[in-house]
């Protein structure tokens, strides 16, 4: 690798658009954004024309075979993930890609092999386990504080926050509705925050109740396409780990709750705690006590993570959103949805 670290995008939406300008942001010396890819090409050359990118290739092909990088980041839909990941770890470029890491466990797998075939990062974009309050919480169980991790609840849930842009709500591209898009923010950062335990067992449950009839009352988000909406609304799911831990999922675009949630909830032999309110439970003498930190630092989630993909490879950091986390998490989506399409309980 050259002194400096050359990165094409595959993929030019507005995670891309998002990526690029953490990037910009954190001003890590020596990267630069030199090539980027996409079938879309008015879509292709606008990008270009933001970032003053000249690198400009209709697919990633080309791109991996013509351009000078060093890394990859793909930004594409859920269900091209693993391809363009493939053939560039194959090229032999370091690669980040977007959550979650594919659409299948067994493609997971075969990216895991991959990268340590190429002896290449595969970094997967969980950014939520860099948030302050899940470091905090990461830090007590590490160190024992909380004990033994027995339980965790992660919650990300809007009451109606269906996207009415991009390809959300087609299951053939995506994969699924609430469960793979949000759900695996708050999947991520619990498997995280617990030490990232082996998955055992799987019970899940999906329902479709409103994202596939017209939009009937006001809200921010605005009208979606229900005539194309083939997800669920509602993905909810019990998990088990070789630990002994277990782990419930609740997850919605559309839900009849009084406000949004999202949270992850610890609790240990020891201690416990929550990320949303920063709060942690412990027993001190004869009383039981919360705890709320005076100050937790200024962290914005998605810059950290592409400082932290640049740290990886330029300085040799050790990646803390490592491909075999990204494979659990991916084992754990696919069970929740087998369990919920069987009504069985899955078994990894």
């Amino acid at each position: 690798m050259s002194d400096k670290l050359k990165i094409g995008v595959v993929g030019t939406g507005a995670i891309a658009e998002t990526q690029v300008d953490a990037l910009l942001a954190e001003n890590f010396p020596g990267v630069a954004v030199v090539a980027a890819s996409d079938v879309n090409t008015d879509r292709l050359q606008q990008f270009g024309a933001k970032y003053g990118i000249t690198g400009l290739y209709p697919d990633w092909q080309a791109m991996l075979a013509e351009a000078d990088i060093d890394a990859v980041t793909v930004c594409t839909p859920n269900s091209l993930h693993f391809g363009p990941t493939m053939d560039a770890l194959r090229a032999g470029k370091h690669v980040l890609v977007e959550k979650p890491m594919s659409v299948t466990a067994a493609e997971a797998a075969a990216m895991t092999a991959e990268a340590k075939k190429a002896n290449r990062l595969l970094m997967i974009a969980f950014q939520w386990r860099f948030s302050p309050e899940a470091q905090m919480l990461r830090k007590y169980v590490k160190d024992g504080t909380f004990g033994d991790i027995i339980y965790v609840r992660a919650q990300a849930l809007r009451r109606r926050g269906i996207p009415s842009w991009g390809v959300f709500g087609r299951k053939d591209i995506q994969g699924g509705g609430s469960l793979i898009d949000i759900g695996v923010h708050v999947m991520e950062m619990s498997h995280y925050i617990m030490g990232s335990p082996k998955p055992k067992t799987a019970r899940g449950s999906i329902h479709t109740y409103i994202g596939n009839q017209p939009c009937g009352t006001y809200c921010d988000w605005g009208k979606w396409d229900h005539t194309t909406y083939t997800v669920e609304d509602l993905g909810v799911g019990f998990l088990t780990f070789e630990n002994g831990a277990a782990m419930t999922v609740e997850t919605s675009f559309a839900a009849h709750i009084e406000e949004d949630v999202w949270t992850v909830q610890v609790m240990g032999t020891k201690g416990g705690g929550t990320t949303s309110p920063a709060k942690v439970f412990f027993d001190k003498g004869e009383y039981m006590l919360t705890a709320t930190p005076a100050y937790l630092e200024t962290v914005e989630p998605f810059r950290f993570k592409m400082r932290h993909f640049c740290d990886c490879i330029v300085n040799g950091t050790p990646c803390e959103a490592p491909a075999e986390d990204g494979y659990a998490v991916q084992q754990m989506l696919e069970g929740l949805y087998a369990s919920a399409e069987t009504d069985r309980e899955i078994t990894f």
